[in-house]
């Protein structure tokens, strides 16, 4: 990765859990980084109430007001940040130090088999310590048998890239043996190949008609007593204010992952953010104002482009990830679908959010898997979550929409 100055991060914690803390990134610049630090602080599970953003393009100078939690590892953040930001030789054009010519290797994915007796929240308990862990779950098989066994087979690769030792591999099992104590039946990891991370040829899965439901942008808005249905965002693009930049401006209801939304589309656009400023309005309502440019350093004129990225921000802002609930059967079956970047990556903690919202209903699961799709012109990671009808007592479908959503979207 090259060398990285001690202080490109700083963090000040709050002295109060309702105070932000602040988050200072202090390094080269490249597009894109704004998108990769936002992904690891949702990752860790903050909100950003405030960020101002600074850049001429070589050096870059970010401040992230967050709000954290009794249990946020700072150090720990601390390091993956730091692993984010470019090597200092960037800004003074050392080439042989550009990630562009050393793209970086794919991680190592490994097969963790994981057998034991049935419980309410047992798919979720593994999640979090997998999280825990710094273990991310790139694909997931479950499957309950009769006799109430539970055969988890999770798909996973390692933040700290150990898991090809022996003792990282024991350590894992360990933590997972700690928390479910005489009910793990067996536990054990071993290397795959990359090639169960690709994606499938389509969605085989989907009938037309949820295909059409869940994917379609002009029917997003049309149930206005969906309560999961976002307000419009307002987005106002301006090529007058600056001689640089086009400043784009957008009012839009608040939700748990919204920066990482808005740099993850620019990411994909190849835009780069020079000067930005987010602000919280109220309680449900955030403004942000960007000046952007293209990548050869010049302004958006191109009506069709700004057309084309104002299109893309209005569907990631409206429906930042797509939910439904279907009936298979006698059985009803959730499916949550994650839009990918281009870089490969997608939203973090997506299924530890549905396990957690369906662990607070009560609702238990019967088998739930992990997988990318090509869907139209995009890459979905997909979330299938088959529910248990045995249970008399189980919440309506509606209150189970409600819950995940408001899960996945950070709302009281």
């Amino acid at each position: 990765m090259g060398i990285v100055y001690d202080d490109a991060v700083m963090i000040k914690q709050s002295e109060r859990e309702d105070e932000p803390s602040v988050i200072t990134v202090n390094c080269p610049d490249k597009t894109g980084l704004g998108c990769d630090l936002c992904r690891i602080i949702l990752f860790f599970g903050l909100t950003v109430v405030r960020i101002d953003v600074s850049t001429d393009g070589k050096w870059c100078y970010i401040v992230f007001w967050v709000l954290g939690k009794p249990s946020t590892r700072w150090g720990l953040l601390k390091n993956r940040l730091m692993g984010a930001c470019p090597s200092f030789l960037l800004a003074n054009g050392i080439s042989y130090d550009r990630p562009d010519l050393h793209p970086p290797k794919p991680p190592d994915v490994y097969l963790l088999k994981f057998c034991c007796y049935d419980r309410r929240g047992l798919l979720h308990d593994v999640t979090e310590v997998l999280c825990e862990l710094e273990l991310t779950i790139k694909r997931v098989k479950v499957s309950t048998t009769p006799d109430g066994k539970v055969m988890d087979l999770f798909f996973i690769t390692d933040s700290r890239e150990l898991l090809h030792t022996k003792k990282r591999r024991e350590d894992t099992c360990d933590h997972l043996k700690a928390v479910f104590g005489d009910g793990i039946i067996s536990c054990d990891i071993e290397m795959v190949g990359p090639e169960i991370s690709s994606s499938s040829q389509g969605p085989s899965f989907f009938s037309d008609g949820i295909t059409e439901d869940m994917f379609n942008v002009e029917m997003l808005h049309e149930n206005e007593d969906d309560s999961t249905a976002f307000r419009c965002p307002s987005i106002t693009m301006d090529n007058l204010l600056s001689p640089a930049h086009t400043l784009v401006q957008i009012v839009c209801q608040d939700h748990k992952g919204l920066l990482y939304d808005v740099m993850r589309t620019f990411k994909d656009y190849n835009i780069q953010v020079s000067y930005g400023r987010l602000t919280r309005k109220g309680n449900t309502e955030c403004e942000l104002d960007l000046f952007i440019m293209q990548a050869d350093g010049k302004k958006i004129v191109d009506p069709s482009k700004q057309t084309s990225l104002r299109a893309r921000l209005q569907v990631e802002l409206s429906r930042p990830l797509r939910l439904a609930l279907i009936s298979r059967g006698p059985d009803a079956e959730l499916l949550v679908a994650n839009p990918i970047e281009l870089s490969g990556k997608g939203r973090p903690m997506v299924f530890h959010d549905i396990t957690l919202a369906l662990k607070m209903l009560d609702r238990p699961i019967f088998s739930a898997e992990i997988g990318r799709y090509g869907i139209g012109d995009r890459e979905w990671e997909v979330y299938r979550v088959l529910l248990d009808e045995g249970d008399s007592s189980s919440a309506s479908k509606k209150e189970i929409e409600e819950t995940v959503w408001r899960m996945l979207m950070s709302w009281e």
